[in-house]
């Protein structure tokens, strides 16, 4: 009887796994485009998110105050962290309209 010829079935593994991914590599895009609409998105729309950032944080400010002020007054004088707490979140509002305009060069 004659013995056929053996095949090494990792072989037919590995090209079927490189065929197919380079099938699908070649339907892919490249994205740029896309990423160029996004800056474009954001560049026009950047007024309105600066004056979000500002108008969180002025409420943030306030609530924050508020909440300090009702601590001190009914006698809890250790609020220390509570006040960095609230100067940190103002400040942070702060600067992510400044870190936005620097990322998309605004």
């Amino acid at each position: 009887m004659k013995r056929g010829k053996i095949i090494d079935h990792s072989k037919v593994v590995f090209l079927t796994a490189f065929f197919c991914a380079l099938c699908f590599s070649a339907f892919s895009q490249p994205g740029l485009q896309e990423f160029g609409d996004a800056t474009r998105e954001v560049k026009r729309s950047y007024q309105a998110l600066v004056y979000c950032c500002y108008g969180v944080g002025a409420i943030t400010g306030i609530v924050g105050g508020v909440r300090v002020y009702t601590n001190w007054n009914t006698g809890k004088h250790h609020i220390d962290a509570q006040v960095i707490g609230w100067f940190l979140s103002c400040i942070f509002f702060q600067l992510v309209a400044v870190f936005i305009g620097a990322l998309y060069g605004v």
